[in-house]
This record gives structure tokens, sequence and C-alpha cells, in this order.
């Protein structure tokens, strides 16, 4: 069975492994903690080991430059699956937003999938949005995207890490996700402001009702209502960040491979 194996591809395939793997350890939905890490483990090899014949094997050559193949390509897999994941993390921050003007800033909870504290309403955003995923089938649309990222960084190019426009690249995704971010949480956010508002006009005109008594349970009864009413609006702001992650690792792949 042993002379049916090309030990050619072996090296070959350690860089593709070494990628993919990279991969899920930060990119959303299949980095967390929930997943089994054997799971992980096992996925990425037999992926790698499809993946590994649609490339090509004669590029790659054991040397002293093979070691910085192996940094390069998880290099390249950690940043791809990293910035994927800021442009997620624009639910948590929205939700941030929202429960800072509730009242619910102080009630954080524990995340099962990443394990870090997460505000309520947004832990509750990132459900709807990781059920917006799985139902149009992103997480296949996640693989497909480290497939076909051999068409922008081969094997043996490396980065260009003097390249300015790869930093001010992830410069301007870090500020898209505080815009994304700022859109989920705006409809939230005005709306409380409007009862602030209301609350500073009844404080003013009628001295001995105690505004702070009757403040906090209202604010939760009109943001649940306002949710309630824009929870449609969410859905299609969920599309909007998921083309967008899609767009930034297409973009991040491409400065990468120098294109």
């Amino acid at each position: 069975m042993i002379e049916y194996i090309n030990m050619e591809i072996l090296p070959v395939f350690l860089l593709v492994f070494i990628r993919v793997l990279a991969f899920f350890v930060t990119m959303p939905f299949f980095s967390y903690r929930t997943i089994p890490i054997p799971f992980k483990i096992g996925l990425s090899f037999f992926l790698a080991l499809i993946m590994v014949y649609t490339v090509d094997t004669t590029i790659v050559t054991v040397d002293d430059m093979y070691f910085l193949l192996l940094i390069k390509e998880a290099i390249v897999g950690l940043l791809v699956g990293l910035v994927a994941y800021m442009i997620v993390s624009a639910v948590q921050v929205a939700g941030g937003f929202i429960d800072f003007q509730m009242g619910f800033a102080i009630a954080n909870v524990i995340d099962p999938q990443t394990g870090a504290q997460s505000p309520m309403t947004g832990q509750f955003f990132y459900m709807i949005a990781l059920l917006f995923l799985l139902s149009v089938d992103g997480h296949h649309l996640i693989i497909d995207g480290i497939v076909n990222s051999y068409q922008f960084v081969a094997l043996d190019v490396f980065i260009p890490f003097e390249n300015r426009s790869i930093v001010d690249f992830v410069i301007l995704t870090f500020n898209h996700m505080f815009l994304i971010a700022f859109q989920m949480a705006i409809p939230i956010v005005g709306c409380l402001f409007l009862v602030d508002v209301a609350l500073g006009m009844m404080a003013r005109t009628v001295p001995q009702l105690n505004v702070f008594v009757i403040g906090l349970p209202l604010k939760i009864f009109v943001s649940f209502a306002a949710i309630l009413v824009f929870l449609s609006l969410y859905v299609s702001l969920a599309k909007l960040l998921f083309s967008t992650m899609f767009e930034v690792m297409r973009g991040l792949m491409q400065l990468f491979g120098g294109v």
C-alpha cells in the first residue's frame, strides 16, 4: 500500500493543512469552543486532502525556505479568519451600545461559543445572525472561500508585508465594523434617547414623580418593543454583515497575493 502513496505531495499537503487549520482557528462559526477540537482537526485534514489535488504540487520544494512557507500559511489562515471575525463582532458591539442605554450593561453573560463576556442583547442578535448564516448555507461559502484562496495566494508566494495597503485595509475594515454596529444599534438607541428626553421633561414638570424608579422599566419595555418592530431590519443588516465579511476576506487575500 505504501508504494501507492506519492510522498512528493506530502510537503504540499502539509502547507495546505496548516492554512486550513489556522483558518478554522479564528473563522466565525468554525472557531467556537462548542465544536470539538478533534472535529476541527479532522475536518481540516480531509478538506486539505481534497484540496491538495487542486493545486500545483511542482512549485514547492523542501529547502531552507520551506519552514518560512509553513509560517506564511499559518499567518494567511489566521489573518483571513481574524478579519472575518472582526466584521461579525459588529453584532456584539451593537448589543453593547443597546445594553448601555437599556441599563443591561451591568448584566453581561458568558458566551458559550467564545468563552468571553457578551452583552445580553448582543448575544441575542448574534444567535439571529448565526441562524441566518446557516439558513443561507453561509458555512459552505466560508469553506468555499478557503478552497478558492489559492487562486489569490499561491503556495510559493510570500506576503508583501511592506505593502502599506494591507495595514490600511485592516484599519478600514475595523472602521467598517463600527459603522455596521452603529447601523444596527441606532434604531434602539434613538428610541431610548427619546425616552430619556421625555423623562427629563417629566422630571421638570412633575418634580414629585421619581423618574429613577419608573425610568429603568420604561426603557426596558420600550427597547423590547423597538427590537420587535425592527427585527426585520436586523435580518437585512445581517445579510449586509455577511456579504461584507466575504468581500473583506476576498480583498485581504488579493492583497496577500499582490493582485
